[in-house]
């Protein structure tokens, strides 16, 4: 009796400590995250200061709440000056061009590494990331048509996000019908539709105006935030919202999905509809993700094994750790990328230059991370 009482008090005494872990670390990445922005923020080929940039959101929002007030009540808040500090140049720079594309970075970063853990549980596979399913490769083929067709950029992302989505529905209406065990067939089926997805680019990029058009399809395959605007933000922010709130919701039942099926269903889980619900949320915000920032790999595979590291494999904590260890992270890379050299480096060049020794390193380490 007293073993047992013991070995109850250590498990407690120990999922405790993890608890007190996991909300130090949670803690330390949001205020990290918020520096991250903060910092970013000033940084740009048009530098601006925190007071600045305090002055300039101050502004705004008195602009905002004296309109509201003069619809409502038919008053108005006194103007606020900027005494000579801001530029209308400068202000127009950093609402239309540099808060969207931070604000996009921590967005895309976050949806990434939320589908690449969340596929690595459902999958079972730590090899899983978000492009694992062929969202990706849908949005690339959706892209190169609409710049083919030479399209705006608002409907670029709209092909880029529809195509990627009818991707996935049609890798899971050839994994129905198919026959064997049902998560080997949908990555099969992933990769498969994947390879046909990648010959319907090629074919477009051949087809081509090589001097134009070509230039434009591989920049945007390349991933890049350069054309990050209100309305891309606007765009994403609805079909991320709507993929990562269920996600979270969901996070400790992909721990049961790591059991197998008949352990998971005693448990009173409904496996088939908790994988579906997963697989359909991950795949929304990694076609919302890619929609707006072209192919960025690495983010889904790295950053859920770093976070691991850091929290442990329980989804309770991973799925919070992972989203905030990857906004950080693809802020930090996307802020290289716009400030290290005069002309911008694709984001996923500098994911791929990252990640890759990164991953090394994680699976050399003498502890078992993969």
């Amino acid at each position: 009796m007293t073993g047992g009482r013991g070995g109850r008090e250590g498990a407690r005494e120990r999922e405790s400590g993890a608890r007190r872990r996991f909300t130090l670390t949670v803690v330390c990445l949001f205020a990290l995250v918020i520096l991250g922005i903060l910092l970013s923020l000033t940084l740009g080929r048009y530098p601006m200061s925190p007071g600045q940039i305090l002055q300039a959101l101050r502004e705004r929002f008195l602009d905002a709440a004296g309109g509201l007030l003069n619809r409502l009540f038919g008053t108005r808040l006194p103007q606020a000056g900027s005494g000579g500090a801001l530029t209308e140049q400068m202000l127009a720079i950093f609402f239309n061009v540099r808060l969207p594309r931070v604000l996009l970075a921590c967005l895309v970063g976050c949806c990434l590494s939320a589908a690449g853990a969340s596929y690595q549980g459902v999958f079972q596979n730590p090899m899983a990331s978000p492009d694992i399913l062929g969202a990706s490769s849908g949005a690339a083929v959706g892209a190169a048509l609409a710049i083919l067709l030479e399209l705006d950029a608002r409907m670029v992302m709209l092909f880029a996000f529809g195509a990627s989505l009818l991707t996935i529905a049609v890798v899971m209406l050839v994994s129905g019908t198919a026959r064997g065990n049902k998560l080997l067939r949908i990555v099969l089926a992933g990769i498969m539709i994947s390879s046909l997805c990648n010959a319907g680019t090629s074919f477009i990029k051949l087809v081509a105006d090589p001097n134009n058009i070509l230039p434009e399809i591989t920049y945007w395959l390349m991933g890049s935030l350069a054309k990050a605007r209100p309305e891309n933000l606007s765009f994403a922010v609805v079909p991320m919202a709507i993929g990562l709130a269920p996600l979270i919701l969901l996070r400790w039942r992909l721990n049961i999905l790591t059991l197998s099926d008949d352990e998971a269903r005693t448990m009173g889980v409904n496996v088939g509809l908790v994988r579906a619900a997963v697989i359909v949320c991950a795949t929304l915000v990694t076609a919302a993700s890619v929609s707006v920032s072209g192919l960025v790999g690495w983010v889904g595979l790295v950053v859920p094994h770093l976070a691991r590291r850091l929290v442990g494999s329980n989804y309770r904590h991973l799925m919070p750790a992972s989203m905030l260890t990857g906004a950080l992270f693809l802020l930090i890379v996307d802020n290289v990328s716009r400030n290290l050299l005069l002309t911008e480096i694709p984001l996923g060049i500098l994911t791929a230059v990252v990640g890759a020794p990164f991953f090394i390193w994680l699976i050399t380490r003498k502890r078992d991370t993969i």
